[in-house]
This record gives C-alpha cells, sequence and structure tokens, in this order.
C-alpha cells in the first residue's frame, strides 16, 4: 500500500515537490500522506495531524492542571477569607445603639 503526497507551498512560499509514501529510508509503517496544506508528510495514521511525538502536550495538559489546581485554591482560600471576615464583623457588631453620653435637643429652644 502507498500513497501519494502531492506538491505543496511551504510556509515559507517555497515549493515542495510531491512525493509517494513510504519514503525512501523512511518508515515502512508510513503508507499514509498526513499533514497540511503548507507542510505534508508521511505517516502510519491517516488521522495524524502532526509529524512529531505528542508527548510533550501531556505535560502540558499537566502544567495546566497543576497550575489550574492552585489558582483554584488560593480562589477558595480567598472565598473563605472573605466569608470569615464577614461573619466576625457581622458577630462583634453591637446589637444596639451606643450611649454617647450627650443628650439631644430640639433646635431653637434652650433648657434651664
Amino acid at each position: 500500500m502507498s500513497a501519494e503526497c502531492s506538491s505543496y507551498l511551504n510556509a515559507d512560499k517555497v515549493l515542495v515537490s510531491g512525493f509517494s509514501c513510504p519514503r525512501t529510508g523512511g518508515d515502512a509503517r508510513a503508507v499514509y500522506c498526513c499533514g497540511f496544506q503548507d507542510v505534508k508528510y508521511c505517516c502510519d495514521d491517516p488521522h495524524s495531524f502532526f509529524p512529531y511525538e505528542h508527548s510533550y502536550m501531556w505535560w502540558l495538559s499537566v502544567g495546566a492542571l497543576v497550575g489550574l489546581s492552585i489558582a483554584a485554591m488560593v480562589l477558595f482560600a480567598f472565598i473563605i477569607t472573605v466569608c470569615v471576615l464577614c461573619y466576625l464583623f457581622i458577630s462583634t457588631k453591637p446589637h444596639r445603639k451606643l450611649d454617647t453620653g450627650l443628650s439631644l435637643q430640639m433646635a431653637g429652644k434652650t433648657s434651664c
């Protein structure tokens, strides 16, 4: 089984001539033509999109999960802190008005 990759213009606008898969000296299992309009290569999976291993994506996923977990914990701690501070503020607030020791008088009247 073999496949033909047609010629294409790469990202630098250079014409790359067509070739057949598998390539001479390449992996004999790479019998499919894979890639995009600006990069084509032989691969062993007709649904492959990238000409390199995907192991780096695993580390990106782990890094993203660790970062998101840390951000979630910080946000959770912030929300808990705000809730505790609000509760303390409300619970320690006096329930009745404080007596300032001053008597209120009507304006314009004097007391003897």
